[in-house]
């Protein structure tokens, strides 16, 4: 009988979360063996419980303490219910080419767990503010990653939590890493199961943005709405055409859609959010400098130890020390102590169809040069900063979505089709620019707001009154 209830409950072992409840994952049954446990108690991926999932927007929302190694659990969860509720529609397309049912939940899991992998200190902002600089982002780093220094445990997997794989089965580190990069090539030398998953990670609605959403609006205490998970996996499948989406599950997906422009809007690029982000892009290359010795790539042992508690723990001690840091420790201080230093004075959202705002998308330094010029000759040494946050709520070509494409079904008709999605999307904007003018105090936010709004909609860039 103990033997009974061991076979039942031994090999898995369970996660409490706040979001899922509990999420499973697979424990050594023997001595020896290999499962998810190795991965997750990888240093690369324990590593994530150090990087923060929100960067800078957790000194808005004082609850956002939550890292990236929680969300990379969330994500490995969800993309593994996606792999077996799409199971037997992806079998029934490709028949004996797709891989047996394990085998795929393990792979999406896999691919879940470490999307994220890649990640350095304040997340997002440390691609643009330094890893650009090498001509690389957290995600090729994180194809290095899983390539080098997690891919023998990969390769020795041998089951999900469902059960094991088939005879001869083998997950491959290069299968893994495929689907991880955003804005990478398609390769039709893949299998067609791995192509055909590749929507879940990089779509429109994804395990990452579907854990994400929840995760971060409820560690923050926003509410952006509903985020029907269960309805928008259980109207999903696949056809012969790819990922599909059942009708009935549209206004799940819409609902889904605007609550993540909400996140964006409200939370990612919160205006104070994005003040103390302008103030770190002034101090964040040279502390850089002095943190880390060049391209990760080619130092990715310093780089397993860098996060954002050891660059916050390293710039913290320069505050206290008198010598030549100690400019940028006084700087670094003003943040950590939340004394923001930039000061909104002029916020406009925008959408692509109010182009009559004359909205090019240059560069920020070049709208500030707009509007310096648009200035009283009096002030036209105002210090200030101009923000633009780009957000892309859904595809701006549904029908051109390359590898991410899906399709919706109409049971009125038995249509699979990608047109159905032009309707779907007509109120979602297709780019989101939040445009705004920062300064140091408020004292010239009448005259930056007017200028601003003049550059904005095209016009002479003279103001006539200093305000």
């Amino acid at each position: 009988m103990s033997q009974l209830i061991d076979n039942e409950f031994g090999g898995t072992a369970l996660i409490a979360d706040p979001i899922h409840r509990y999420i499973q994952f697979t424990v050594p049954e023997t001595k020896g063996e290999v499962t998810e446990k190795a991965l997750i108690d990888s240093p690369w991926v324990q590593r994530l419980r150090y990087i923060y999932q929100l960067q800078s927007a957790r000194w808005v929302y004082p609850s956002a303490e939550h890292s990236r190694f929680q969300h990379s659990l969330g994500a490995m969860h969800m993309a593994g219910e996606f792999a077996k509720h799409l199971y037997p529609s992806l079998r029934k397309v490709l028949g004996d080419d797709c891989p047996s049912a394990p085998y795929i939940e393990q792979y999406m899991r896999v691919v879940g767990l470490l999307h994220d992998i890649g990640h350095g200190p304040f997340g997002h902002f440390f691609d643009d503010n330094f890893l650009h600089h090498f001509d690389l982002t957290h995600e090729d780093l994180g194809q290095t990653i899983i390539q080098k220094y997690l891919g023998d445990i990969i390769k020795q997997l041998r089951r999900s939590p469902s059960g094991p794989f088939a005879a001869g089965e083998e997950l491959r580190p290069e299968d893994v890493i495929y689907p991880i990069k955003k804005n990478g090539l398609e390769d039709n030398r893949k299998p067609k199961w791995v192509r055909f998953l590749q929507p879940l990670t990089g779509g429109i609605f994804t395990f990452d943005n579907l854990d994400y959403v929840s995760r971060d609006s409820y560690m923050c205490g926003v509410h952006p709405g509903p985020v029907d998970r269960e309805r928008l996996l259980h109207y999903t499948f696949f056809t012969a055409k790819g990922l599909t989406v059942h009708k009935a599950g549209n206004n799940a997906l819409t609902t889904f859609l605007n609550a993540r422009l909400y996140l964006y809007t409200n939370v990612y690029y919160h205006r104070t959010t994005r003040a103390i982000d302008l103030h770190l892009r002034d101090i964040f290359p040279e502390t850089m400098k002095l943190l880390f010795p060049g391209n990760p790539l080619e130092h990715m042992d310093d780089y397993l130890y860098l996060t954002d508690w050891s660059l916050l723990e390293e710039v913290s001690r320069w505050r206290r020390q008198k010598s030549d840091r100690e400019a940028l420790g006084k700087e670094w201080e003003t943040v950590l102590h939340r004394e923001v230093k930039w000061k909104m004075a002029f916020d406009r959202t925008l959408s692509l169809n109010e182009l009559h705002y004359g909205v090019d998308l240059i560069q920020d330094t070049d709208w500030e040069k707009r509007i310096r010029a648009g200035l009283p000759a009096a002030q036209r040494d105002l210090t200030f900063r101009v923000d633009m946050a780009t957000q892309d709520p859904r595809p701006e070509n549904p029908f051109a979505m390359g590898k991410k494409q899906i399709h919706i079904y109409d049971p009125s008709s038995g249509e699979i089709a990608k047109e159905s999605l032009a309707e779907l999307f007509e109120f979602i904007p297709s780019k989101i620019v939040q445009f705004r003018v920062f300064a140091l105090d408020h004292d010239h936010d009448q005259l930056l707001a007017e200028v601003a709004e003049n550059a904005l909609k095209g016009r002479s860039p003279a103001s006539k009154t200093s305000v």
